[in-house]
């Protein structure tokens, strides 16, 4: 009895082959094409800001301006363009240093053993926000070091950066400078938007709470910062610094 059974002309075969190989980068494509679409929703689905600019000068009751979590240091977005995209550290003689720039991932732990060699006095922060966990990171090493916070006269300290600051064991704002707070996003997957991550965003705002405590801040704070989109940052007045212990001297 001979056996029925015959292979795939070769050619056949890697034709075959091609063709999964070639659904196979589709997939992936489609899949990276999602991965950017998720990450785009929150600003996608967001509606537009009708506040002022983030120059625009603010007044008690008048508090809310323009913020671009995206790009807060593009063109016209009110911040110096050439705020570095990750927190820089510099010394300013022998026990002042500036950190600089927006608060990436990983910036905790660098940032945080560089402030441990060098142990300076007083640190001058500048920056438009970023990673809150890394900014907490860095709040807790200020405060554990004793290190005082300086944010320097027209300076800017939004978003995720007020963490870092009142980390400082004294807390000095300067003239025409902007401390200010808004909503923040938690979360670390790529395919899923933080908006929808029910359970990061509660763990987050408790840690959060759980370091303005800590820090001796008023909890009072929490209110602008959950009321105002991500879009938008509210400006604290010298009053609402002074009143919630943000600052602990006045310039």
């Amino acid at each position: 009895m001979t056996d029925q059974t015959q292979s795939a002309p070769p050619a056949r075969t890697e034709r075959r082959t091609m063709r999964w190989l070639l659904g196979g980068q589709v997939v992936v494509a489609l899949f990276l094409i999602l991965s950017d679409v998720a990450g785009m929703l929150p600003t996608l689905l967001s509606p537009g800001s009708d506040a002022p600019e983030l120059n625009s000068p603010t007044y008690p009751g008048d508090q809310t301006r323009r913020y671009r979590p995206s790009n807060p240091t593009q063109p016209g977005a009110g911040i110096d363009p050439d705020m570095p995209s990750q927190l820089t550290l510099t010394t300013q003689g022998t026990d002042t240093v500036t950190l600089r720039g927006a608060i990436s991932p990983g910036d905790g732990d660098r940032i945080g053993a560089e402030l441990q060699r060098i142990a300076p006095a007083t640190a001058v922060i500048e920056s438009p926000g970023g990673s809150v966990a890394d900014a907490l990171e860095i709040g807790r090493a200020l405060r554990r070091l004793g290190i005082a916070t300086r944010l320097p006269d027209e300076g800017v300290c939004l978003s995720a950066c007020p963490y870092m600051f009142v980390g400082g064991v004294d807390r000095t704002v300067g003239t025409d400078a902007r401390l200010g707070v808004h909503q923040h996003s938690f979360g670390e997957s790529t395919m899923l938007p933080a908006f929808l991550a029910t359970q990061d965003i509660q763990s987050g705002q408790a840690k959060v709470l759980a370091h303005l405590d800590d820090m001796g801040i008023d909890l009072r704070i929490m209110g602008p910062a959950l009321a105002t989109p991500a879009n938008e940052i509210y400006i604290l007045t010298t009053t609402e610094l002074a009143d919630w212990n943000v600052v602990t001297e006045t310039p």
